[in-house]
């Protein structure tokens, strides 16, 4: 009996350590990774510049009835400009952006002027500049990926244009000019904003982007005038204004915290 037992010990010890020799070691897991996130609340300043193309559909008026001279033609023009701003962004929803901004654009965007009726010169052709313009809007953005940001955007502009000074078509001085002034309308555009860390580029806090926008500017009438006296003539160019500008800036955002990892 004692022998018995004694076997079916030996046994059961065998099978017990052939089992635990068996069990695989517990395999390591990592924790899974989360994906790289980026916090675009904050303020952040921009200066830049880019082309612009101006266009205006314009007639000749009679200065005291308003009454029109000339069929409405389409005139145009281009040129350059700089720009500086800033504004305000906040992120929510995890992958939207919404903000506010203002911005200023100085520059030399030229168009032409053209008085085909003329006053005792014939026809007459001047060159007119925007010389400065300021916006203030909103704008709403999807996040593409952590460090960029596509958007649109709009709101209100002003812009002020450069006196203009009349020649012939001969290129003589006819002795006239339009006085500078002010305008106001509105504006949309958009664009995509990255880190300058997409480019491989070290710099934390910078971005750049590149933005399209389109302003329309209200109808105005302007008196043509001489230049002895600034007195005016019997006629007026009758004008709207739209300007389409390409940029590129190069932004600094003061909080920025991202990408990131979050840790587990």
């Amino acid at each position: 009996m004692k022998k018995t037992l004694l076997a079916l010990a030996a046994v059961a010890a065998m099978t017990g350590s052939a089992s635990a020799a068996d069990l695989a070691a517990r395999p390591y897991t990592k924790a899974p990774m989360a994906a790289p996130v980026a916090n675009w609340t904050g303020f952040y300043i921009f200066g830049g510049g880019g082309g612009g193309l101006s266009n205006a559909d314009q007639s000749i008026v009679d200065t005291a009835t308003g009454t029109p001279l000339t069929i409405t033609q389409r005139q145009g023009g281009s040129g350059w400009f700089g720009t500086v701003g800033a504004g305000y962004d906040w992120q929510f929803s995890g992958t939207w952006v919404a903000g506010v901004f203002g911005d200023a654009q100085f520059g030399s965007i030229r168009s032409t002027i053209q008085d085909p009726v003329g006053i005792g010169f014939g026809a007459l052709t001047g060159t007119q500049k925007l010389e400065t313009s300021w916006a203030a809007g909103v704008r709403l953005g999807w996040l593409a990926a952590p460090n960029v940001l596509t958007y649109v955007n709009g709101g209100y502009s002003g812009a002020h244009f450069g006196s203009t000074n009349f020649m012939t078509l001969a290129g003589v001085d006819a002795g006239l000019h339009l006085n500078g002034y002010d305008r106001h309308g509105w504006f949309v555009g958009g664009g995509v904003e990255n880190s300058l860390n997409f480019f491989g580029i070290n710099s934390p806090g910078w971005f750049m982007k590149t933005e399209y926008r389109s302003a329309f500017y209200d109808t105005k009438t302007e008196v043509i005038r001489t230049n002895v006296g600034d007195l005016p003539t019997i006629n007026s160019v009758r004008a709207n204004s739209w300007n389409q500008t390409i940029s590129t800036s190069l932004v600094y955002r003061f909080n920025w915290s991202g990408p990131v990892v979050a840790k587990y």
